[in-house]
């Protein structure tokens, strides 16, 4: 049994200024929505995230980030976020943009145990430079690192008392490489199930990973919404 906290801010209510985070979601798919909106709550400050890109600028990460509580982002993509372009120009916030297979790969590493691995992904650009290159069967390889986060927070349609979980067709996205990657993971959760009532063939984060969870209605808001005139 994995324990089920009566709030999001329960749930947060132990990282620390200074952590280092893990949150999943792409664009505002699959973001862990109340565990991001506990954390503005909490004032937690200083926190290094690690996530494909910062939400916008009123809702996910970019809440975080208008209230100046990242310090360093670790990401792909900087996306439709204003705040957070105005932040990087201004030198408030550290960026570092990494191609999105190879951050995917980072944490994928990070969770496996696998320290490091070479990527052709980045050679010869600003991305390679002070790293090491090697060159196999004649072609070069810049070597990145795996990458694990002091807490990791990740959204699930589905999840089990044993803290199984199952995401919602591209919600995946990040969620279960950074389930593995974290020390600590916190799952936000749209239905609880009892153990047994979810398929095991169906599972994509076995409950290992997650050390606790919370079950909360997901507002699942569209980041560009384009309908027919």
């Amino acid at each position: 049994m994995k324990m089920v906290e009566s709030s999001a801010l329960n749930a947060v209510k132990d990282i620390q200024d200074g952590a280092t985070l893990m949150v999943g979601g792409f664009g505002l798919v699959g973001i862990p929505e109340k565990l991001i909106l506990a954390l503005v709550e909490t004032g937690t400050k200083d926190l290094t995230v690690i996530s494909n890109n910062c939400g916008i600028d009123d809702w996910g990460l970019g809440l975080l980030l208008r209230n100046k509580q990242i310090k360093k982002m670790v990401g792909s993509y900087v996306g439709e976020n204003k705040e957070f372009e105005r932040q990087v120009l201004s030198g408030e916030l550290e960026v570092e943009l990494t191609p999105q297979g190879t951050l995917a790969e980072r944490i994928r590493a990070g969770g496996a145990g696998i320290p490091a691995f070479y990527t052709p992904a980045g050679v010869g650009t600003p991305i390679a430079e002070g790293k090491e290159v090697r060159t196999f069967e004649g072609k070069e390889y810049v070597l990145e690192h795996g990458m694990t986060a002091d807490f990791s927070l990740v959204r699930a349609a589905h999840g089990d008392k044993a803290g199984n979980l199952i995401f919602n067709k591209t919600a995946r996205n990040f969620n279960p490489m950074m389930a593995a990657a974290g020390k600590i993971t916190i799952a936000e959760v749209e239905e609880l199930h009892e153990i047994g009532e979810l398929d095991p063939d169906c599972i994509h984060t076995p409950g290992i990973y997650v050390q606790r969870m919370i079950v909360a209605p997901q507002e699942k808001r569209i980041e560009r919404l384009t309908v027919q005139s």
